[in-house]
């Protein structure tokens, strides 16, 4: 997870609000020291707190974490376009019979 992102969300939603780190941390329960931490990307965010901030602010936890997960499937997906775009086609047909079996493979 990408603290920094996160943080800056956390600050972005928390300036719309017209909140000071102060009564963001009151309506939360935790200190001043804690959010300024999370808003520099210092400091982890538990999932409570998480939670606790997405009610504060009125928004989903996806929409928190958005720009901060750096998803795995994303880069897997751009490696294998990437492949298949540097394959001749008949190396593209292998691949796409390999793929078929193991899926097979996988649902039984």
């Amino acid at each position: 997870m990408d603290r920094k992102a996160l943080g800056k969300k956390i600050r972005t939603e928390r300036q719309q609000m017209n909140l000071t780190q102060e009564q963001l941390a009151e309506a939360a329960g935790v200190s001043t020291a804690y959010i300024g931490l999370v808003e520099h990307g210092q400091r982890s965010v538990t999932l409570e707190k998480l939670i606790d901030l997405a009610n504060i602010f009125h928004v989903s936890i996806d929409y928190l974490l958005m720009d901060s997960v750096n998803s795995a499937n994303d880069a897997d997906f751009a490696l294998l376009k990437t492949l298949w775009q540097q394959a001749p086609d008949s190396a593209r047909m292998l691949f796409l019979d390999i793929a078929k079996s193991v899926l097979r493979h996988v649902d039984s």
